[in-house]
Formats: C-alpha cells, sequence, structure tokens
C-alpha cells in the first residue's frame, strides 16, 4: 500500500489529473474569453487560407484560358467555380482590366488596377483587404494572388466572401465553442502556468538534450535525478544513446577500415545506382579515367567513365542479376582494363559494384617477353646458322684445303665470340635488372668519371680517323656512382659513336650542372637517328636502321639504361639524321 501511495504521489498523470480537477471547479468561466478570440482569429486565418489556396487553384486553370485570350471561358471558369464555392470571383488582366466577374458583367466596370489587394498581389505576391465594394454595395473581405506562367505574369485572380457572411459563421461558431469547452479552456491555460517549471520545463530541457545529438559527433543524453515519468524516460534515452554512441563508433571504424582499404586499393571501384549514377568511386578508379570525386559523383556512368564497353556492361549485370565481365582497352591513355560487375543485392539493393583491374602492366611484360623470345631467337639463329654452314662445308672439302679451312676455322672463332658476347650481356642485363649487382659507389668528380673513358676509347678513335675531346670543368661538384659502371656507360656510347660516326668526323664529351644534378653528354657527327626511333633506341634487342648492317647485341644501351636508373638518374638522346646525334645522361650531384 506504501509502494502505491508513493507511486500516485510521484506519478506525473496522477499530479496532472489532481491538478486539473481542483482547476476546474473555480476556473470555469475564464474559458470563453479566450476560446471567442481563438475561434475568431483561427476562422479568420482559415478563411484567409481557405481562399488563398482556392485562388491559387483557380489561377491554375486560368493561366491557360488567358495565354489562348479565351475571354467567354474566363466568365464561365468563374461563374462555375463562384456557385461551387460561394465566393465572388474576378480576374484581372496586369494593367488593370477586368477580365471576368462572377457576380455582376464585365461591361462597364472600372480599372481595377488602383485596388490595394491588387497591388499587393502584383508587388508582394499576395494581397488581402477588408473594404467596401461599390460594385456590390457591401463590405467584403477580399483576397488576390498573382497569375503567373514562369516569371512572367498574366494577371490577378481576385477572390472575396462578404463580411457579414464570414461574421455569422463566426460567431455560430464561437457562441458554440463557448456553450462547449470556455471553462476547461481557461482551466488548461492556469494549469500550464503552474505547471510549467515542474512539468513542461524538465521535458523542453529533455527536449533539448535530445535535439544537441543533431549538432555532436557523438550521441550523449545525460540523465536527469527526478522521481517521476520524466526521470524515467530520461534514462531510458541515456542508456539508448550509449548504445547508440557505440554502433555509431562502430560504424565509423568500419567506415574508415573501408576508406582505408578503397584508398588504397589499386583496383578501380565504382558503385552504380538503379539509375545509373556514380555513388562512389575510389582513387584508383579516379586515375584510370581521370576525373575527381566531388565533379563525377551523383554524374551518370557514361560521363565517368566515356566508354561505352563498361555502360553495356553495367546495363547486362543490371538486367541478368548476375555477375559480368569483359575486358577493353580505354581511351585516350590506353590502359587495358578486365571490368567485373556485381550486383549488390542484400548490402545496396538496386546498385552495382564495378571492378577495374589494371592490366596494362602485365599486358606489355607479356609483350616484352614474347619481344625478347622472338629477338633472342633471332640473334641467335644467324651465328647458329652460319656456324653450321661453316662445318658441313669443312666436312665436305674444305679440311683438303688448309688456307680455305684456316679461313672457315676464323669465321667460327668469330661467330663464337658474337655468341658469347650475347649471352655476357644478356647475363648482365639479367642480373642489373633483377638489382643482384651491388653498386660500389664513392664520391667522385665528372670530370674523374670522363677521363678513364676517354683514354680507353682514344686508340679506337684515331684508328677511325675521328677526333675524340672532352670538355670538363673541375669545379663541377661531385656525385656519387659506382665509377666503373659509369664508365661501362660512357665506353658503350663511345663505341656507338665511333661505330656510327664516319672518317673526319668528330666526338664530343661534355659535363654541366643543371640545378641539382650533373648532365653527361656525348656529341658526334655520324649519320644520326630517325625521329621516330629515338624513343625505343633503349629497348632490349632493338637497332636503328643505320645499324642493321653493323655488329652489336642491341642490347649495350639497355644496359646503360639500367645501370643510369640504378644511381637515380636519366639517359636520353637527342638526333638529326645526317647531322649527328648526342646521348645525355643526368646523375644526381653528393649532398
Amino acid at each position: 500500500m506504501k509502494a502505491k501511495s508513493n507511486f500516485i504521489r510521484n506519478s506525473l498523470r496522477w499530479r496532472i489529473i489532481l491538478s486539473y480537477s481542483i482547476l476546474l471547479v473555480v476556473a470555469m468561466g475564464g474559458l470563453s474569453v479566450y476560446l471567442s478570440n481563438l475561434i475568431r482569429h483561427n476562422y479568420q486565418d482559415i478563411y484567409q487560407d481557405s481562399l488563398i489556396l482556392e485562388a491559387r487553384l483557380l489561377s491554375e486553370n486560368a493561366k491557360d484560358l488567358i495565354k489562348a485570350g479565351n475571354s467567354q471561358a474566363l466568365i464561365d471558369l468563374a461563374e462555375r467555380y463562384s456557385q461551387a464555392i460561394g465566393a465572388r470571383i474576378t480576374i484581372i488582366a496586369p494593367d488593370g482590366i477586368v477580365l471576368a466577374e462572377s457576380s455582376t458583367s464585365t461591361e462597364g466596370m472600372v480599372n481595377h488596377l488602383n485596388r490595394p489587394e491588387v497591388q499587393k498581389a502584383l508587388t508582394e505576391g499576395l494581397g488581402s483587404e477588408i473594404r467596401y465594394s461599390n460594385t456590390l454595395g457591401v463590405t467584403m473581405y477580399y483576397v488576390a494572388v498573382p497569375i503567373q506562367d514562369g516569371n512572367a505574369t498574366l494577371g490577378v485572380m481576385r477572390l472575396a466572401l462578404p463580411l457579414t457572411k464570414l461574421e455569422s459563421h463566426m460567431s455560430r461558431m464561437i457562441n458554440t465553442a463557448v456553450t462547449a469547452a470556455a471553462a476547461t479552456g481557461l482551466i488548461a491555460i492556469l494549469l500550464a502556468v503552474l505547471l510549467t517549471h515542474y512539468t513542461i520545463e524538465p521535458l523542453h530541457q529533455l527536449t533539448n538534450r535530445i535535439l544537441t545529438i543533431q549538432q555532436s559527433d557523438t550521441v550523449e543524453v545525460e540523465p536527469m535525478d527526478r522521481p517521476d515519468e520524466i526521470g524515467q524516460l530520461s534514462k531510458a534515452f541515456s542508456q539508448l544513446a550509449a548504445r547508440l554512441n557505440a554502433q555509431i563508433q562502430e560504424l565509423r571504424n568500419e567506415r574508415g577500415k573501408l576508406s582505408a582499404v578503397l584508398t588504397q586499393m589499386t583496383d578501380g571501384v565504382l558503385i552504380i545506382d538503379s539509375q545509373g549514377r556514380v555513388v562512389l568511386i575510389n582513387p584508383a578508379a579516379e586515375a584510370m579515367f581521370d576525373v575527381k570525386a566531388e565533379n563525377v559523383l551523383g554524374a551518370s556512368l557514361i560521363e565517368v567513365v566515356r566508354q561505352h564497353e563498361i555502360v553495356e556492361l553495367w546495363k547486362k549485370c543490371q538486367s541478368s542479376g548476375n555477375q559480368q565481365s569483359t575486358t577493353l582497352e580505354t581511351s585516350p591513355n590506353r590502359l587495358f582494363l578486365q571490368a567485373i560487375t556485381t550486383p549488390l543485392l542484400k548490402a545496396m539493393p538496386g546498385n552495382i559494384l564495378m571492378l577495374f583491374q589494371d592490366l596494362t602492366r602485365l599486358r606489355r611484360l607479356e609483350m616484352v617477353r614474347r619481344d625478347f623470345v622472338s629477338n633472342v631467337s633471332h640473334e641467335l639463329r644467324t651465328p647458329l646458322a652460319s656456324l653450321k654452314l661453316i662445318a658441313e662445308t669443312l666436312s665436305e672439302n674444305a679440311l683438303e684445303d688448309p688456307p680455305a679451312a684456316k679461313r672457315f676455322l676464323a669465321r667460327m672463332d668469330g661467330e663464337i665470340d658474337n655468341l658469347t658476347q650475347l649471352v655476357q650481356e644478356l647475363l648482365e642485363l639479367s642480373r642489373i635488372e633483377s638489382g643482384r649487382v651491388p653498386l660500389e659507389r664513392e664520391a667522385i668528380t665528372p670530370c674523374n668519371l670522363i677521363n678513364p673513358a676517354i683514354e680507353r676509347m682514344q686508340l679506337q678513335a684515331e684508328r677511325a680517323r675521328l677526333c675524340l675531346q672532352s670538355d670538363c670543368a673541375p669545379s663541377l661538384p661531385p656525385i656519387f656512382a659506382d665509377p666503373q659502371r659509369i664508365e661501362q656507360v660512357m665506353v658503350n656510347l663511345l663505341h656507338n659513336a665511333i661505330k656510327f660516326t664516319p672518317p673526319g668526323g668528330e666526338i664530343k664529351v661534355e659535363a654541366y650542372q643543371d640545378n641539382d644534378v650533373i648532365v653527361f653528354s656525348i656529341r658526334d657527327t655520324g649519320v644520326g637517328i630517325p625521329p621516330e626511333e629515338l624513343h625505343r633506341i633503349f629497348e632490349r634487342f632493338y637497332k636503328s636502321d643505320r645499324a642493321r648492317t653493323r655488329d652489336g647485341t642491341g642490347l649495350g644501351l639497355s644496359i646503360a639504361r639500367h645501370i643510369i636508373e640504378s644511381h637515380g638518374g636519366k639517359i636520353w638522346a637527342e638526333s638529326q639524321p645526317g647531322k649527328g646525334s648526342v646521348f645525355f645522361f643526368s646523375l644526381p650531384i653528393l649532398k
């Protein structure tokens, strides 16, 4: 019994019931005044809102008739709706001329442009006025709205009710309401005043605490120390907020993991909704299709990928509901992609995940592998065929002719040397490309790199009747490099220059500083290289047309490129056919 008594005493519901019962006895009459004013204002507002709504609806119906210039149809419209809603309807042109009137003929009616409600409708978009009507001879309640077609104003739709009719309706409503609920309304007002602090204010505080969740990154509601239902509700919200906060944090963690995975993925990812719009794109896909996420989210798939094959793949996946895949080459960046589409049936119904794997490097490696096998086969075929032919010749009758046999053996020795050089350079290139050749770097000046190479190749240049010289300033800063490997590069470039420069020509080796690198150049006055072949001369086994009849494996420049790049430098060439070539390579300055 005591517990039940405490519940009743502490229950908000019972406190309100008891308070209302006591106040109901002493405050039976005050509500009538309040309800009278409330009904009067509300009824006027309802009438005004009703007239405004009806005026706007009628303006939409009248718009096409005004544009068509159908005056009789406008008059019929005004009269028909006037009978339906019991209001006077006037349709006025923008210059004030009455186009249609439901209560009287438009002939002889004065210009209505200066009517207050018409002016407000044209200038403010809505006009209302209570005034005496000279046309009907009664006080009317007017509401006017503009008739618009886009930005153009075609006229004004005005509705009016006699004020006596409005007052009569309001009086009946007020009398009925006051008779039935005057005392009850006053009780509600007094009760709201008495219970605001203890009942309404705590609810207001709790509401504010809950609303702050919308502006906060965390969901926290501090419970209120109260023994009633508000206290229980506050505690329930606090517990719910704690669970929501944990779930939100878990979702953030999962979203962070997903974002990290998508960001670090080398595969492109797109999510397309059922309307074909992009709702997610990761950085890899941005790079593949040369777009920015902020510019393409919400855009159509074709605008993002600009590849009809991908759009068709999405459509096929959407219609079949099954995973689809294809391979394609994009333009203009010429990427070779494998596209896989998967419907997200459970996670995001109607959406499709598109995965793009960049197979460009694998495709190019496959092409390089095929070219490598083809080139090695080609390079081996010639010396092996020569050796076989020489062996057959010797076995037939050349052994009986010692001078001839000696010549054939010398040719065999040369072919074997070519094979040996090819195998050695292949092994050298393989070790360099795989990183198995350590670089023994040391600080060395550019001149000390150039001079040994010049000394090694000076005799060959003189035999070829070429002028070999160098230009290197001793004040150039040192570089950090492997002297033997850089000398190997220079000797290779000098050997090519000597081989392709006719007698009487000139070869010059220079070094100069360009910002934070030292640039080395080997300039010759030889036959030059066609422009269309410059970008390929550093490929394995590639031989320019000028080298087809010369000895060599086609691996020297490829080895040189790998050595320079392993030092963090670059190598390139410039040439004009018939005027010579210049080979450059750069190495970083020692810091």
